[in-house]
Parts: C-alpha cells; sequence; structure tokens
C-alpha cells in the first residue's frame, strides 16, 4: 500500500476524531484537509517512530485544538437557557450562534455500528461542554483507547496530569450526558413499527397519533431556533400551533444521523414541489420518541445526499 493510500483508509476516522472535537461536520471537514496537508508537508520530518495512524490523529488533535482557541462551542437550545411554552412566541433565529451539526450516517455506515455510543448527539452535545484539552484526553483515552503516555506526549503534558484531567472531563460528562438506560431502544420490530407510525402522523399533522408516540418527559429542539420545549403537553401545543393537519403538505424521507434514526422533513410549496425544511434526529426509548432536534437547515440536504426539493411522485 502507498502512503496516499494509507492515508485515505484512515479518513472517516478522522473526521469522526475531529466531529467529536469540533461538533460541526463543516469544521471536521477542514480539520481533516489541514491535517493531511500538514502531514504531506511533514513527511520528511517524520520518522516512523509511531504508526502512520498514531501520526495522523496526532496532527489531527492538534489542529482541532488550534481552531477551538479561536471559536466558540458548539451547542443545541436546551444548553442555552430553560424551555418555552408559547408557541406562538418563538425567538428569531439566532444565526450568529455556533450551533451543533449532525453527523449523516451514510459517510461511513461502518463506522457509525462501531462508535454509535460516542457519535450520538447528546453525547457530542455533552463533550462540547468540556475545556478543549479535556475533551482531547477523554476522547484519546476512552474512544481511541490510546495509552495515557502517549496522550501526554501529544499534549506535552505528564501522565499525571492527563489522568487528572481524565477523571474531571469523566465527572463532568456523567453529569451532562443522559443516563445509559436513556440510549436504551425498542427491539426491532417495535422501532420499525414506532418510526413508521411517527413518520405518517407527522406528514399528516395527526396530533392524536404522535401524542401516543411521545414520553412524557420529551423535548423538541429547533436549532437555530432557541426556543425549545419540553413536555409532552408543551411540544404537542407547539406541533398543534405549526403542523396543520392534513395530507400531502409534508413528506417525510428517512436517513440517519449520528446512529440514530432520523428523518427528512420537506414542506410542499405554492408550486407543487416539496422543498427541504428541516433534518429531525429522533431520540428513542423503549416508552416511545424521547426527544427530536429539528435542525432547520436545508442546506444540511446535500450531506445526507438528499435533493433540496424534490417533485411529487406521480
Amino acid at each position: 500500500m502507498n502512503l496516499e493510500d494509507e492515508f485515505a483508509q484512515y479518513r472517516s476516522g478522522l473526521l469522526a476524531h475531529c466531529y467529536r472535537m469540533l461538533g460541526s461536520l463543516h469544521d471536521a471537514e477542514d480539520a481533516v484537509q489541514e491535517t493531511y496537508l500538514r502531514a504531506w508537508k511533514g513527511m520528511a520530518a517524520f520518522e516512523g517512530r509511531s504508526s502512520v495512524k498514531t501520526w495522523l490523529y496526532r496532527i489531527a488533535t492538534n489542529v482541532c485544538l488550534s481552531a477551538l482557541q479561536h471559536s466558540s462551542r458548539r451547542v443545541i437550545p436546551s444548553a442555552l437557557g430553560a424551555p418555552g411554552n408559547d408557541p406562538d412566541n418563538l425567538e428569531a433565529q439566532a444565526l450568529e450562534t455556533s450551533w451543533l451539526e449532525p453527523w449523516p450516517d451514510l459517510l461511513d455506515p461502518a463506522l457509525v455500528v462501531g462508535n454509535r455510543q460516542t457519535l450520538r448527539l447528546a453525547m457530542v452535545a455533552a463533550l462540547q461542554h468540556l475545556p478543549a484539552r479535556q475533551r482531547a484526553v477523554l476522547i484519546l483515552r476512552e474512544v481511541l483507547a490510546w495509552p495515557a503516555a502517549e496522550v501526554a506526549d501529544l499534549l506535552d503534558t505528564t501522565t499525571a496530569a492527563v489522568n487528572s484531567a481524565l477523571q474531571r472531563a469523566r465527572a463532568e460528562l456523567a453529569r451532562l450526558s443522559p443516563a445509559e438506560e436513556q440510549f436504551s431502544e425498542p427491539d426491532e420490530p417495535v422501532r420499525r413499527a414506532l418510526l413508521d407510525q411517527y413518520a405518517v402522523a407527522f406528514e399528516q399533522g395527526d396530533l392524536v397519533a404522535l401524542e401516543g408516540l411521545l414520553t412524557a418527559d420529551t423535548r423538541w429542539e429547533m436549532p437555530p431556533i432557541p426556543t425549545w420545549f419540553s413536555g409532552r403537553d408543551d411540544v404537542l401545543r407547539l406541533l398543534a400551533a405549526k403542523l396543520p393537519p392534513g395530507a400531502g403538505k409534508r413528506l417525510m424521507v428517512e436517513t440517519g444521523a449520528n446512529g440514530q434514526p432520523a428523518f427528512a422533513v420537506y414542506l410542499r410549496g405554492r408550486d407543487g414541489a416539496f422543498h427541504g425544511y428541516a433534518i429531525q434526529v429522533l431520540e428513542l426509548n423503549k416508552a416511545g420518541i424521547s426527544g427530536v432536534l429539528a435542525f432547520h437547515r436545508p442546506d444540511l440536504f446535500p450531506l445526507f445526499g438528499l435533493p433540496v426539493t424534490r417533485l411529487p411522485e406521480a
């Protein structure tokens, strides 16, 4: 295998690593591009004291740490304040805020299967709260299973300092991230039926059906809109105000994001075509749909291999 092919085989893993660090696929792609640029320029200095893989991850981590010195952390609406309860009083889109972005599963399905828990939106959102170096320590040690001594060498610190940072990061992550049992999805075919029923109910604006699918403590978030809703009653109040009933108004196309079920939502325009509106990423548990993070970002559709506009089927 030549060096170019060896570099290429690590691209998906590097992209996921940078995504966990930065919370944005766009930023992660820029970081990986910079990683390869530095690697090619630094080939003469690479003495083979580590594997090419380790060397690339070392460069990528430093690229991300540099990027985080000049940017704010990526967030979701629930990280910014208390939930709202008035669907007629939504805050304006906060386009200046650095919002968390979803990870399209189609980028590398095999990678998602192997790293599903560490790519979940709730986990990536929690990681963004950690200081940059703590974030790097936790990802390198817990996700990539690097020895503490190698992490210390990368960060130019001591093994004791790495272990201390890891303990602090674990404690903060335990406080911020959902409990493990909240990630326990229903088994097939219950999961399949739940998603099918949700897609039909949302397309038709069927609030009665949606009420039966949402958990009592469900959340609904809509970046870049800062206002979010918590609890089935308030979420249904939002949907009643924003989701007019009737067939043919919306189209739901199933996809996947962050190892979670997701739907691309299209709205029918006056021209009769369906236009991309949002990417909904669903959180499921055995009681039903416990959360929906709806990214009101039509520009994300191409990243999921989806057209922004779809013609109605004949």
